[in-house]
């Protein structure tokens, strides 16, 4: 059975263990290999990624919880979704690159100026000294266009990460919005909580001003979650 039809069931297996295959690892339920959506053999590039989704899957109780379930969801989703339309995804990430939340600054309060080129600059001289990739920066919101070597130099970056790496990488750069954030955290240069307030200086910026809103607060909390694996996976994948 797959993933996504465990919702309202019971635990119905003992245990999840690790099996290689093809260069590959699987994961089984009692000896059983867990099937993605599309109906493949879920099988994943290293065994430490393979250990967390058998250990997700060993930690579920007499019902099966699906949202507990990330490292799964995230794996079917490179191999269904992914996997087959690798380019597509790679062109989808260089879009955010190509209007990318770094590159577009307040022209006002002073402050949040401030605070933004605090936060984003040092992120764009990173990508410029390691990629060659110079990204230009504008006020207010009007789009700015982005030089095409800068975008190409991103492009070849993202298109040697393999469909797990590229999966992540890609819900990384959903959740912050910036595609060179996210390039810049898996490449070391910006650790999860640096990254997270990088992406969130205007959120940041308006409770200062007036005050937190709980709701906001409850679903900012869910998507710094949600990173926070989207990375571990990244670095297990």
């Amino acid at each position: 059975m797959t993933a996504s039809e465990q919702k309202t069931l019971k635990r119905f297996y003992k245990d999840a263990t690790v099996a290689e295959h093809d260069g590959a690892f699987q994961i089984h339920l009692d000896g059983r290999t867990i099937k993605t959506p599309a109906g493949r053999a879920l099988a994943v590039p290293t065994r430490g990624l393979a250990d967390a989704i058998a250990g997700e899957w060993n930690e579920q109780g007499e019902t099966i919880a699906p949202h507990s379930l990330f490292f799964t969801r995230l794996a079917n989703s490179a191999a269904d979704a992914v996997a087959p339309r690798e380019a597509e995804v790679v062109d989808e990430i260089v879009s955010f690159a190509a209007s990318d939340l770094l590159c577009y600054r307040a022209p006002f309060p002073a402050a949040l100026a401030t605070r933004q080129a605090e936060a984003w600059n040092p992120v764009l001289a990173f990508i410029r000294e390691k990629y060659g990739a110079t990204f230009e920066v504008a006020e207010g919101v009007g789009h700015v266009a982005q030089p095409p070597a800068s975008l190409e130099a991103i492009r070849n970056a993202v298109a040697a990460y393999g469909p797990f790496r590229l999966a992540a990488l890609h819900m990384m750069t959903t959740l912050t919005g910036s595609a060179l954030l996210a390039i810049a955290h898996v490449d070391g240069f910006l650790d999860l909580a640096a990254t997270w307030a990088a992406a969130h200086v205007d959120e940041a910026w308006q409770a200062a001003q007036w005050g937190q809103d709980f709701d906001a607060a409850e679903r900012l909390k869910r998507r710094s979650d949600d990173f926070d694996k989207a990375s571990r996976f990244f670095a297990l994948a």
